[in-house]
């Protein structure tokens, strides 16, 4: 016996909702001109804006794959940084406060008033000092990996230093140099490298060193950050600052690059910090594992307001580290009217 349909029935099924298909994210890569200079940016998604900073000699496709995930629910803006990538490479300041000063300006000129700043090795030295100088434009801040958090770094990066590393970096930028360094994994892991995303995209960093303007631009970075005894620039003494703001640490416990040590540091030094280790990952979690990065990054931006800092709200925060300094600064400006 065949079953049939009424044309009642059949025209309740055409009145079901049908489910809707959601269109996959995908990444748009944009080029603009900020200061006259050549910026270009991946941008995808839509929701709450998020920035993602890469390190030094990175570039921003090396957040394509979490980006992806992070875009069916936010907003996500990766810039290649003046000197990286298929941006600009000037002679000028490549210091952290210039690249935070650049990040401000683009996503200022997106129309992003407030965002959550990610920084990936360099990126997250970039993205405390852009919460610094930046405080109204900050809700959270997320450090990969981070730099700018104790001296410790891999003698490749502090060798990339020192006096002479002009005339060497050509050769670390032979066409052949990612396939040579997969045939010899044995070599590298005597330094602390092993196959993997690690290796290949330090290989990708030189690589990217063809030219000289690109050559120029990474010791300029390097230089400003790292010296032959290891980082120059530490941020612990203001990790204190971070207090008032949702504050996510990321780290790969077999990290080669920065020591996974510095992960504690930071969490110890910013009050109510989440801390997060990815086992079996080294400097590039978001490469090793992007979906569980996703997953942790996407969580920690649902379950958390967003700051709302201002310049009031950070002087408080310095005054209120030290009571002597307070009670001196503002005997001065009793004294002063501020216009």
């Amino acid at each position: 016996m065949t079953a049939t349909s009424s044309p009642a029935t059949k025209q309740r099924a055409r009145r079901r909702p049908q489910p809707r298909v959601h269109a996959l994210p995908t990444i748009e890569r944009v080029e603009v001109r900020l200061h006259g200079h050549r910026v270009n940016f991946n941008i995808a998604g839509e929701g709450p804006p998020v920035v993602l900073i890469h390190g030094v000699a990175g570039r921003a496709a090396q957040w394509d794959d979490a980006m992806l995930l992070l875009a069916e629910d936010h907003t996500v803006v990766a810039p290649d940084l003046l000197g990286h990538g298929e941006s600009a490479k000037p002679r000028g300041d490549y210091s952290l406060g210039a690249f935070a000063s650049g990040v401000r300006d683009l996503i200022v000129g997106l129309g992003i008033e407030r965002t959550t700043i990610v920084g990936h090795s360099l990126g997250g030295g970039i993205a405390m000092q852009f919460a610094y100088q930046f405080p109204e434009h900050c809700e959270r801040l997320v450090l990969v990996s981070s730099g700018g958090l104790g001296r410790e770094v891999n003698p490749v990066l502090r060798a990339a230093t020192l006096p002479g590393s002009e005339l060497v970096l050509p050769l670390l930028a032979h066409s052949r140099l990612l396939e040579t360094i997969s045939l010899i994994p044995r070599a590298f892991g005597k330094i602390g490298f092993r196959a993997g995303p690690d290796m290949t995209e330090i290989a990708r960093g030189y690589q990217s060193l063809s030219n000289a303007e690109a050559r120029s631009a990474f010791i300029h970075t390097a230089r400003a950050v790292i010296d032959a005894t290891g980082q120059r620039v530490n941020a612990s003494d203001r990790l204190y600052l971070a207090s008032k703001m949702p504050t996510l640490i990321m780290w790969g416990e077999r990290d080669r690059i920065i020591p996974v040590e510095h992960a504690q540091i930071a969490h110890e030094g910013m009050p109510g910090s989440r801390l997060e280790l990815f086992e079996d990952s080294g400097h590039f979690p978001q490469l090793d594992r992007p979906l569980e990065f996703a997953r942790i990054l996407g969580s920690f931006m649902d379950s958390t307001q967003g700051a709302q800092l201002n310049t009031s709200m950070m002087r408080d925060l310095v005054l209120d580290r030290d009571a002597e300094t307070a009670a001196t600064l503002k005997r001065l400006m009793s004294r002063r009217a501020l216009s």
